[in-house]
This record gives C-alpha cells, structure tokens and sequence, in this order.
C-alpha cells in the first residue's frame, strides 16, 4: 500500500523553460505588433502631420480644400508594404531633421503625384465633372493623349503656397484655420485656369479655337451687333485694348510682346527711367495674325473710286487708316505694303530745311540714290529727279 502512495517525480524543468520563453515571446509580439499597429495608424493619419511646424501650412490648406476627407497617406504614399516601410523611414530622417533644424524651408513635395493615387477615387474614363459656365472638360482624352492629372491639378490640395512664397520658416506661426481657408479662396492658385490650358494646347499643337473648350463659343454680345465688324470693334479696342487681349492673345499664331499690363516689380524697377511707348490697338491689330488676317482682305470702302476720295476719309479720321497703313514705307505694317509715303513724298522742295528733320543725315550734295526708296517711292521721286540732280 505504502508504493501505491509513492509521490510521481517532478517534470523536467527544462519544460517549464519553454513554456516560459514561449509565452514571453507571444507576449512579446504581441506587444511590439500592437504598438505598431497603434504607431501606424497614429503616424497615418493627418492631424499627425501639423504636429510638426512646418507642416501646418500644409496641413491647414488639405482642411480646407475640397480633399479634406482624404487622409494625406492616400496621396503621398503609395499602396504596398514596402512603399509604407519606405515612408516611415523617411519620417524618421525628416524627425532628425526637425530636432537639428537642418531640415529645408519651403517644403516641397520630393516627387509628383502620380495618376494611380488619384484614380483610387477618381475614374478618370468616366469622370463627370461639372465645371463652371459653359467649359468642356474631356478628362478622358486628354488620359488618352498622356495628360497627368497634376499637370492641372496641382494646387487642388495646398493652393501652392510654396509657389506663392507661404511657407518659410519664419511664417509658420502664423498658421491656422482661418488662414489656411483665406489661402484656398483663392481659385486661381486651385484651379488650372486659361493659360494653363492654352499653353498646353500650343505645345501640343492641339486646336485653340473657342468652340473647342466653350459650348457657347465665348462670343461676347457687343460681338454680335450687325455693325461690329465693319464700324465699331476698332472703338470698343481703343477703350478696352486689355479685355480684346483676354481672348484674341490666344488667337494669334504668332507671339504677342508689349501689349500686357506691366507687373508691379517692372513698374517699381523701371521707376524713374523712360518708359517704353505705350502701343495701341492700332499696333495690336498689325501685330495680331487673327486680326492681320482680317484686315489684309480689302476693305469694303475700297471700291474702285478709292483713290480719288481716300483724301477726304483721311482728313476725317486719319488714324483709322494706322490700322491698316503706316505713314511712311520705312514701318511694316505686316498687312500692307502701301503707306501714305508710297504716294506722298515729304514736301522737302517746299521746305528748305528738311534735312534738320530728316531720320538719316544728308548732305548738301546728296545726289538721289536707292537707298532713298528704302522710304520713298522711287515712281513718285524720279517723276522730279530724272536725272539724278540734287534732291533740293
């Protein structure tokens, strides 16, 4: 009976080390993967972003922009294990940076965002929009022909603000909401607005008519009076020379130079210096192919009696002819080589001291030469100086 009671041995205690190193090692892991998970998410998220100074001006721009509910890792980092691991790495370099202060002032994003970011949302072959006025947006042809989305969405989430000088160092305290939303109010740095789509349009050679972007053809109603043509547009442009060029800029197929409105740094820099003469409607026309080609058709009050009244429409309104002519041949006037020169010679046998006014200087014994017909008309000056004498 006494053996019946006899005590079992004890197990062997190196059991009781692995069952030990085990759980430890579960518990282990179990920790590091829960604060991983909790460093993850915590790190993901965007209001983790304006934790750093100098990512509140972009923090506050993404609140107010219309992808405020898209967290900041869904655009700048891309999808895979990989590509998060590489992110997190790269915040610990920039953390460093932050705490030695050697980090560079404005951010800028290190690398364009792709199109796949934005086509997690966005459907790009089927995209509707609805744009404002009478604008035709065909995302996806311009998908087709290898437009980015940036190319024209660049400012849709932080309204360029490093491009607008916003985001320097010494600025970033003075970083809010109010501030972040008086930043996106402004659409022309959210938007891509005309000549974003126009100088596209002429590097690619693509249409630039009108009809191409507008339903309504952009005609403006003063456009459409019987009379605009023929009698009133050169009036409207000699009041609103700047509002023509909005448009009719796009229009001409060659460049456009000194009919912009000068910036305020060209004008604080050209204080006290001379300016530039002030080109007018009457240059815009000749510079203008789109009014060139208009305007190098003949006109209607061109008939076949022109020549004998053209004296008496002059008088009325001599600069209307500018359009079109110029007065001596020495200026081209792109349209037509016909200047008031070509048939009116400077009266210098009436004048004795033309030569004071003269462009070029001439002699007393200056004897009629071709160079003289680079200006005058060599039919109209031969008729007086037949055999070469003196121009006097």
């Amino acid at each position: 009976m006494e053996e019946d009671h006899k005590e079992l041995p004890p197990p062997p205690r190196f059991h009781n080390k692995i069952f030990k190193i085990m759980t430890l090692t579960l518990l282990f892991l179990g920790l590091f993967f829960a604060l991983s998970f909790t460093g993850i998410k915590t790190t993901s998220c965007s209001e983790f972003c304006s934790s750093c100074h100098e990512m509140k001006p972009e923090y506050y721009t993404w609140k107010a922009s219309t992808h405020s509910e898209v967290d900041c890792v869904s655009c700048h980092i891309e999808p895979g294990l990989e590509n998060l691991a590489k992110s997190k790495a790269e915040g610990v370099v920039e953390l460093y940076k932050k705490t030695t202060q050697t980090y560079t002032a404005p951010i800028r994003m290190p690398d364009e965002i792709p199109d796949r970011a934005c086509e997690k949302c966005h459907n790009v072959s089927k995209r509707e929009v609805t744009p404002s006025g009478d604008l035709i947006i065909p995302h996806d042809k311009h998908k087709t022909k290898g437009v980015e989305c940036i190319q024209c969405h660049s400012g849709v989430a932080h309204g360029k603000i490093a491009d607008r000088k916003m985001t320097f160092q010494a600025d970033y305290a003075k970083w809010e909401e109010k501030v972040g939303t008086a930043a996106m109010a402004d659409i022309q740095w959210i938007r891509p607005d005309m000549d974003t789509c126009m100088e596209c349009h002429k590097a690619r050679k693509i249409t630039t008519e009108c009809t191409a972007c507008h339903t309504t053809g952009m005609i403006p109603d003063s456009h459409k009076e019987e009379d605009f043509k023929h009698e009133t547009h050169g009036k409207q442009a000699s009041t609103d020379l700047k509002d023509c060029n909005v448009c009719h800029k796009d229009m001409s197929s060659e460049s456009l130079e000194d009919f912009e409105e000068a910036s305020t740094l060209t004008k604080y820099l050209n204080q006290g210096k001379e300016q530039v003469q002030k080109k007018t409607h009457y240059d815009y026309a000749k510079a203008n192919t789109f009014c060139r080609d208009c305007h190098s058709q003949r006109p209607l009050s061109h008939t076949s009696y022109f020549l004998k009244e053209h004296g008496d429409l002059a008088s009325q309104n001599r600069e209307k002819c500018l359009a079109c002519h110029e007065v001596q041949r020495s200026s081209n006037s792109n349209i037509t080589q016909v200047a008031c020169g070509t048939c009116h010679p400077s009266s210098h046998t009436r004048n004795k001291d033309w030569r004071k006014r003269h462009p070029v200087q001439v002699s007393v014994n200056q004897k009629l030469t071709e160079s003289c017909f680079t200006c005058h008309s060599e039919t109209t000056c031969k008729a007086c100086h037949q055999d070469k004498r003196d121009p006097e």
